[in-house]
C-alpha cells in the first residue's frame, strides 16, 4: 500500500492551534484511515465521502462516539483547511489570468458579503449559480438572457425532480447573479415549478416532548435542545446565541439578525435558569483558557469589530455554544472558537427521538413547531406567538391552528359505532 506522507498536515495542525498537541497524532492517524478507504479519485464528493466514512466507522462497535467526532473534525479540516491552503499555494507558485468564471464568481462573493450575508448563504448561492454556468456551458445558454434561467429552473422540476423549496433557492440565486452581478432584470421568468400541495408541520406532544428529554444525552446536548423548544428557536437561531442574548432577570432570549435579517425577543423557560447558569460559568472557564492561550477573540458582525475592536474578547460576545475545538474563519483566516455546528444539535436530536421510541420523522425544527402549537393549545394570543417565532405574517402562524384542530377534536371512526 503506497505510504502516505501526512507530516506536513501535523505541522498544519501545530502551526495554526486547530488540535491539542497530544490529539494531533490521533488526527493524522484518522486522515491516513479515511485516505486509504475513501480514495480521492472516487467519483463522490468530499461531503459524500465524509459522510461513508462516518457511517464506517459509527458501525464498528469497537470505536466510541467521542472517536467518530474526532476522526469527522480531522477529515474535515484535511479536506477543508489544509488541501485547499496547499491548493492555494500551488496556483500561486503557477499564476494564471483568471477565466471569466472564476471573475464573475469572485464579484459575486464580494457582493454577498458587502450585504452582509451569512456564509451559508454565500455558499449556497455560489454553489447554485456554478451548477447554472455548467449548465449553461452544455446547452449553450447565452448568460444575458433569461431564457437560460427559465429553461434551468423547468429542468429542475422536470428532469431533477427538485422539491419547490429547492427550485425556489436556486431561483434566489439565480436573481441575485442576474440583478447585482450582471446588473440585468429578471421581470416575469416563468418556468415549470415544482408543485408543493399543503403540508402539515410534524408536532409533538406534550408527553412526547418530554420523552425526548428524558432521553436525551445529559448535559450540553439535552439543555441544548430543552433550549430549542422552551424559546423556539430556529437551528441557526439557537447556534449563534450570544451570552449577553440571555436576560434571566426579564426571562428573555433575544434573537439577533435571524430570518430576514430581524430581531426579536422570545421566551426563556424558568427551569432552565440555574442549568444555563451552570453551563455559561464552563464556558467562561473555556474563554479564559482561550484568553491566556492568545485566543479569545470571537468573530463580530458587520464593522463592530473596526467599532469596538476590544469587544470581541469579551465574554458577553462569546457564544452560549461554543464549538469543541479552534477552527479557522473560513472568509479572514483567524483562528477564532467558533460556535458548534448545526449536525451537533441534529445528531443530539436524532439520537433522543431514537431512544425515545418516538416513530414521527421529528427533527430539530419539530421542536420549534411543537413549541408554536403547544403555545395555542394553552390559549396563547396566535399574534404572540406570531412574535415569539419571528413570522412576518399571522398567516404563515395560522397553520398551526390547523395541528390543534387535528390534535384535539377529530372525530370518532364510523368503524368505532359498529
Amino acid at each position: 500500500m503506497k505510504t502516505i506522507d501526512l507530516q506536513p498536515f501535523e505541522s498544519f495542525l501545530r502551526n495554526r492551534k486547530l488540535a491539542p498537541e497530544h490529539n494531533i497524532p490521533y488526527y493524522a492517524s484518522w486522515v491516513r484511515r479515511f485516505l486509504q478507504t475513501e480514495p480521492p479519485d472516487s467519483n463522490l464528493k468530499d461531503d459524500d465521502r465524509v459522510i461513508r466514512f462516518n457511517d464506517q466507522l459509527e458501525r464498528n462497535t469497537a470505536i466510541e462516539d467521542w472517536q467518530v467526532r474526532q476522526a469527522v473534525r480531522a477529515v474535515q479540516v484535511y479536506l477543508n483547511l489544509f488541501l485547499k491552503q496547499a491548493q492555494a499555494h500551488a496556483k500561486e507558485q503557477q499564476p494564471s489570468k483568471p477565466s471569466d468564471e472564476t471573475e464573475l464568481l469572485q464579484k459575486m462573493r464580494t457582493l454577498i458579503r458587502l450585504r452582509h450575508y451569512s456564509y451559508r448563504t454565500e455558499q449556497t448561492y455560489l454553489d447554485w449559480v456554478k451548477r447554472y454556468l455548467n449548465y449553461a456551458k452544455e446547452h449553450g445558454v447565452d448568460l444575458k438572457s433569461t431564457d437560460g434561467v427559465r429553461s434551468y429552473l423547468s429542468y429542475l422540476a422536470t428532469a431533477r425532480n427538485v422539491s419547490a423549496s429547492t427550485q425556489n433557492q436556486a431561483f434566489n440565486a439565480l436573481l441575485f447573479l442576474h440583478r447585482e452581478v450582471l446588473g440585468l432584470t429578471m421581470d416575469n421568468v416563468k418556468a415549470i415549478r415544482a408543485k408543493r400541495g399543503p403540508k402539515l408541520p410534524v408536532v409533538l406532544t406534550p408527553a412526547e416532548t418530554k420523552r425526548i428529554f428524558a432521553n436525551a444525552e445529559a448535559g450540553t446536548k439535552k439543555l441544548i435542545l430543552q433550549l430549542t423548544y422552551g424559546a423556539g428557536l430556529r437551528v441557526s437561531e439557537l447556534i449563534r446565541l450570544r451570552v449577553k442574548d440571555l436576560d434571566f432577570d426579564n426571562l428573555l432570549v433575544f434573537v439577533r439578525a435571524s430570518k430576514g435579517d430581524k430581531d426579536r425577543a422570545t421566551l426563556l423557560p424558568r427551569k432552565l435558569i440555574e442549568p444555563l447558569k451552570e453551563h455559561l460559568q464552563k464556558v467562561k472557564e473555556l474563554h479564559e483558557r482561550d484568553l491566556a492561550a492568545g485566543h479569545g477573540a470571537v468573530f463580530l458582525p458587520g464593522a463592530l469589530e473596526r467599532k469596538y475592536p476590544k469587544a470581541a474578547k469579551e465574554f458577553g460576545w462569546q457564544y452560549v455554544f461554543p464549538a469543541a475545538q479552534l477552527s479557522v474563519d473560513p472568509r479572514s483566516g483567524a483562528v477564532r472558537r467558533h460556535h458548534i455546528a448545526d449536525k451537533v444539535v441534529q445528531n443530539a436530536m436524532r439520537a433522543a427521538v431514537q431512544r425515545a421510541g418516538i416513530n414521527k420523522p421529528a427533527s430539530v425544527h419539530t421542536l420549534r413547531h411543537s413549541f408554536a402549537t403547544h403555545l395555542l393549545m394553552k390559549g396563547i394570543n396566535i399574534r404572540e406567538v406570531q412574535e415569539y417565532l419571528g413570522h412576518r405574517s399571522v398567516e404563515t402562524t395560522m397553520i398551526y391552528t390547523h395541528v390543534i384542530r387535528d390534535m384535539t377534536n377529530t372525530a370518532d371512526s364510523p368503524f368505532d359505532d359498529l
